[in-house]
């Protein structure tokens, strides 16, 4: 039995990026492989994606490049209609051909990491001095003006606290 395949490769930049509408990516340069084998009645699209992308850094919003390095296969078979289960997708036969840019976007934001921060002391400067101004602290010892009972927090301030405020800090002071 004799197996028909074929590969083939592009690099995709920013404007791929920008083109697909990419939610999470901002930019990038990324070298994909694609082999292609007819196996019986689905067709195998291996994916190997390769280079480095640029995102927003979850704490300071600044621009943060990361690597991307992925093995991905996808299933495709020719139905009646479109259809997509997981890793297996059906194509129209009439139509008889496969949109993969989605797919590639979608193997290169799965291969991100889920928080997606700059090494420490990497972050803008500026956007961190701002969130520390906003900061909320956790614990009511490190403000000013706050007392603490054996049982809750409540500022020093004169104003009353709502007594359902009570009961939810009873939750906090069990953990």
């Amino acid at each position: 039995m004799r197996q028909n395949s074929c590969e083939y490769g592009c690099t995709l930049d920013g404007q791929f990026f920008a083109d697909i509408d990419a939610p999470d990516v901002r930019d990038g340069r990324i070298d994909v492989h694609l082999s292609v084998r007819k196996s019986m009645d689905t067709y195998v699209l291996d994916f190997h994606t390769e280079g480095t992308v640029t995102v927003a850094c979850d704490r300071c919003l600044a621009d943060l490049e990361l690597p991307v390095d992925t093995d991905n296969t996808l299933y495709v078979k020719l139905g009646t209609d479109f259809s997509e289960k997981d890793d297996f997708v059906t194509v129209p036969e009439e139509d008889g051909w496969i949109d993969v840019s989605w797919f590639v976007y979608e193997f290169v934001a799965l291969s991100l990491p889920m928080k997606k921060v700059h090494a420490p002391g990497g972050c803008d400067e500026r956007m961190i001095k701002a969130l520390n101004e906003h900061i909320c602290i956790s614990s009511p010892e490190e403000v000013e003006g706050w007392e603490k009972d054996d049982t809750e927090a409540i500022p020093d301030d004169g104003r009353e606290t709502d007594p359902r405020w009570n009961e939810l800090k009873k939750i906090l002071n069990n953990n």
